[in-house]
Formats: structure tokens, sequence, C-alpha cells
């Protein structure tokens, strides 16, 4: 499968963006999905994942309350909405997928073997 992650941008502190990723080339409602960000210096960190039909989704503690995964299986794409922007929230993220036996949220980097391109999200203070 083929990741386009995109609706990255320059934001300032307490907006809002909204990132899509448009898979393509396989099944796309049996992937779990997840959204993953790297800031400069710093290791690729798990944010958001979902299950096949969006019925688990899991966050990482500092984005719990503000973010929220979806994913439209129709459309072939699942998307990260992210609310209360903050300084910290500046990084490359990028979308994940990973072919699963069953409908399941993975959250372990290893776990995920096809990965998108990136987009910037910057947050100014």
């Amino acid at each position: 499968v083929q990741l386009q992650a995109s609706g990255g941008g320059l934001v300032q502190a307490g907006g809002s963006l909204r990132l899509s990723c448009a898979a393509s080339g396989g099944t796309f409602s049996r992937y779990a999905m997840a959204w993953f960000r790297q800031a400069p210096g710093k290791e690729r960190e798990f944010v958001s994942g979902i299950s096949w039909f969006g019925a688990n989704t899991y966050y990482t503690d500092s984005v719990k309350t503000r973010f929220t995964i979806s994913r439209d299986n129709a459309k072939n794409a699942v998307y990260l909405q992210m609310n209360s922007l903050k300084p910290e929230d500046t990084a490359v993220y990028y979308c994940a997928a990973r072919y699963t036996s069953g409908s399941y949220v993975l959250t372990a980097l290893t776990d995920y073997n096809y990965w998108g391109q990136g987009t910037q999200v910057t947050v100014s203070s």
C-alpha cells in the first residue's frame, strides 16, 4: 500500500490542523493505521492509532484530549484532527499502515511496515 500524507503547515499555539493520509494499492479496511511524529533530534514516536473500522483508537497521553483520529474506508483515508496545538507538537507527522488479521490498534513503530512521506507541522508560540 502507498500512503500520502498532507495537511501540515504553520499554526499559532492554540490553533488547529487536520492531517490527511490517502492510501492506495491495498484493501484499506484491513489495515491498522496510525500517526507518528518526529521532532528534530528526537526519535519517531507514536501519536495515535485506529483499528479496521475505527471502533478502537489509542492516543499517546500528551495528545489524548486534543487530537482525534478517524478513518473513512470508502475514501481510503485516515485523518488526524489536531486542536489546541502546542509548540511541543512541532514535528514531521507520518502516517503508517499494517495489514492485520484482526481489528485492533498497533502502537509500536516496528509494528508498521508501510509509511507515508511525512508532513511538517510547526506550531509557533
